[in-house]
């Protein structure tokens, strides 16, 4: 299940309002005159960067547990060719293309035998499209979601609960429902079908601890990753099947992945120690909808302590900076500030965490704008491009064009700002959808440019 936490790109200036007539002219031509919407076009390869001994770990703890804790006695999986359908009305364009991209991956770079069928036809893996107040009225923090053992919102109904799609008396699947919104922006849409396609097929756990990974609720990687691809094709190797219980799955691990990993080494898995509850609970406050403005700080500052206190110096304590960053946005500056410098600080220093720390970066961009360092704001943005683009968020690329646009402009480069923003614009058409999105963002970003000069 993709979670709602609320991990959006927020700003230190946040604030900040546009006067009347003071760059809303701008604006409007642009939203009402937008560039045709940006799409990816090809996904890079890349390979985890932990040694094999640790991704045995995090494999077998994937795919033996729950979100919820639960445990799982055996592993299961689709036995033969997996054929995936949509249903629930046309799929968008943009859906369309991108489920046709993940599925040519699934099949290069984890050796999955999975194809389409056509709409409405049994499937494997039935992939409805529904009104995202619908989704919520019965899941109401999920983004989206994957349900064993039926095939359509009205069966998922009325099977909810009871034992048919209860994931612990699953031994081998047959059939797979994923539920997802088709009125949100096309990448939510995206981030969707990579994140329930993996569960469909693979581990249904995620663990706060990865930094390479859709299998983590803290949201940053929004498409599988070289990590992923890797678990996804150990788990269909042809040395493991349905209802084996974790001990021989454990058996077998190391010399699958010593096959399919040369690089990772050999080694018997080892395991991290398991996240507190505590922490889980901290975390997921703050960055929840649930409760009060000032109950989320103190939970973002319980998770900090918390995680200071395990000696954590990983992805758990930068996402702990982050969420007491992001909730005293618009209440304290300098705790916002220096928060989102210790966790790109953090980042900085995990192989494979670069994203992670680009969402910092756009924070710390947007303060250096809304300061008037415009040379600092692009130099930041810069920095921060290429690993965005390799991930594939348009959101976020859109956002740091559009404050390295802003910064250009305040510098004198008016042509350059130009067409750094019309760049922004194609990709926001991705990354946010409707035209109100996309130029709500932009006037965010342009009242801190203002700010700057006020």
């Amino acid at each position: 299940m993709r979670s709602l936490l609320l991990l959006a790109i927020l700003f230190i200036s946040g604030c900040a309002t546009v006067p009347a007539g003071e760059v809303t002219a701008r604006d409007i031509t642009l939203v009402n005159n937008l560039p045709p919407m940006k799409a990816f076009s090809g996904s890079a390869v890349t390979r985890p960067k932990r040694s094999n001994s640790q991704i045995a770990g995090d494999f077998l703890d994937l795919s033996f547990q729950l979100e919820s804790g639960r445990v799982l006695p055996v592993l299961s999986r689709f036995e033969g060719p997996v054929t995936i359908t949509v249903t629930g009305g046309r799929a968008p364009a943009a859906l369309d293309g991108d489920l046709n991209r993940l599925l040519a991956r699934l099949r290069i770079e984890a050796g999955i035998d999975i194809h389409r069928t056509a709409s409405g036809a049994p499937a494997s893996i039935t992939l409805e499209i529904i009104p995202k107040a619908r989704l919520q009225a019965l899941v109401p923090h999920a983004a989206c979601f994957v349900a064993p053992n039926v095939s359509s919102w009205k069966e998922f109904r009325r099977l909810r609960g009871r034992a048919q799609t209860d994931w612990t008396r699953l031994t081998t699947r047959t059939k797979i429902a994923i539920f997802l919104p088709g009125d949100v922006s096309p990448q939510e849409m995206r981030d969707c079908l990579h994140e329930e396609i993996a569960q469909a097929l693979g581990p249904v756990n995620d663990l706060y601890r990865l930094n390479d990974s859709v299998f983590n609720d803290d949201n940053f990687h929004t498409i599988l990753t070289g990590f992923d691809m890797l678990i996804l094709r150990a788990y269909y190797s042809p040395e493991l099947a349905s209802g084996m219980p974790r001990a021989e799955v454990a058996a077998r691990l190391p010399s699958i992945l010593a096959r399919l990993n040369p690089g990772g080494g050999s080694g018997q898995p080892t395991f991290a120690p398991p996240t507190p509850r505590a922490w889980v609970v901290a975390i997921e406050t703050a960055l929840g909808a649930r409760g009060s403005d000032t109950e989320r700080r103190l939970a973002a500052t319980r998770a900090v302590n918390l995680a200071r206190g395990q000696g954590w110096y990983d992805t758990r304590l930068a996402l702990s900076l982050f969420a007491q960053g992001r909730l005293h946005l618009g209440v304290d500056a300098g705790i916002a500030l220096n928060s989102f410098k210790q966790a790109e600080s953090v980042y900085r220093t995990l192989p494979g965490s670069e994203l992670q720390a680009a969402n910092m970066g756009v924070q710390l961009a947007a303060h250096a704008l809304s300061g008037g360092r415009a040379e600092e704001a692009i130099s930041i943005v810069n920095s921060h491009i290429a690993p965005v683009m390799s991930a594939e968020n348009a959101a976020l690329l859109s956002t740091l064009l559009m404050i390295k646009a802003e910064a250009l402009a305040l510098v004198g480069r008016k042509t350059e700002a130009q067409l750094v923003r019309l760049d922004s614009l194609g990709w926001a058409r991705y990354g946010f959808g409707s035209e109100a999105e996309v130029g709500a963002r932009m006037s965010e970003i342009a009242a801190l440019a203002h700010q700057s000069q006020g």
